[in-house]
């Protein structure tokens, strides 16, 4: 071998090592990099998570004040007022007034259980979602069928409370602006996962069209934003389905070990 070529031979080995070992590190700071990348995003989507929880969560105690207010305050003033026009003892004079006083005892009532469902409270979600079909008038011109299958049972009553405002929301959607003659909600308990089905048989809507306020005898998906808030809160998927005139169909999966996790104690809650 020459000995000019000696040099070469000697220094080409180190250079290749040093190549590598820049090519090394590049790897491996990108990976870090891509790392803490991850790291940060799921931090800011946890405290997203937290945030809107927290935001559902103090919305639910506004409105518990709410509903105590209105049932211990005003329903008891109204009830007062109408014992002093009991005690008039002129029933030609007070009758129409005791009749109206009546009808608003019984609204704030109404209010304040939607506010604050009593039965969800004292029995549970399943007993409450009875009772949230009761309350639809069986010779109303929608007909309502609430559906539990599985194996009903009690979850953290804090997320008892956001899976009963996921179904009232559907129902509530669904009776003001379908116009449907049938509304069909199961809700089925597995082991893994609550899943919600809902459909039903009304005027359906366009969901590729922006929102924007329904023309007569329309509807828009409007009322899928506060649901897709909750159903994000129970760490659930929504998917939903419609077309003009062909009703709409939703489907929510939520994962069951999620919402049996005790993190805050009923009192704290409800």
């Amino acid at each position: 071998m020459p000995d000019a070529l000696i040099p070469l031979v000697l220094v080409t080995p180190i250079l290749l090592l040093l190549a590598l070992g820049i090519v090394g590190f590049v790897v491996r700071y990108q990976r870090r990099l891509i790392q803490q990348q991850l790291e940060l995003q799921q931090l800011h989507e946890a405290a997203q998570q937290q945030a809107l929880e927290a935001a559902l969560l103090a919305q639910e105690e506004e409105r518990r004040r709410i509903a105590g207010d209105l049932h211990d305050g005003v329903g008891t003033t109204l009830a007062i007022v109408k014992l002093h026009l009991n005690t008039l003892d002129q029933p030609e004079l007070t009758q129409e007034a005791s009749s109206l006083l009546d009808q608003a005892i019984n609204e704030v009532r109404r209010i304040s259980r939607n506010l604050l469902p009593a039965a969800l409270q004292k029995f549970g979600l399943p007993f409450a979602l009875e009772a949230l079909a009761r309350t639809v008038p069986v010779d109303g011109p929608t007909q309502v069928e609430v559906e539990q299958r599985g194996q009903p049972r009690r979850l953290d009553p804090k997320y008892e409370l956001i899976v009963y405002r996921v179904v009232q929301e559907l129902l509530g959607n669904g009776l003001r602006h379908a116009y449907a003659a049938h509304i069909h909600i199961v809700v089925e308990f597995g082991l893994e996962q609550l899943a919600l089905r809902y459909s039903d048989d009304g005027v359906g809507f366009d969901p590729t069209l922006p929102d924007q306020p329904p023309a007569p005898g329309t509807r828009t998906g409007l009322g899928l934003t506060n649901l897709r808030s909750r159903v994000g809160v129970l760490r659930g998927t929504l998917r939903h389905e419609s077309a003009p005139g062909e009703g709409t169909r939703v489907w929510i999966s939520l994962p069951i070990p999620y919402l049996s996790t005790i993190q805050t104690a009923p009192s704290s809650v409800l």
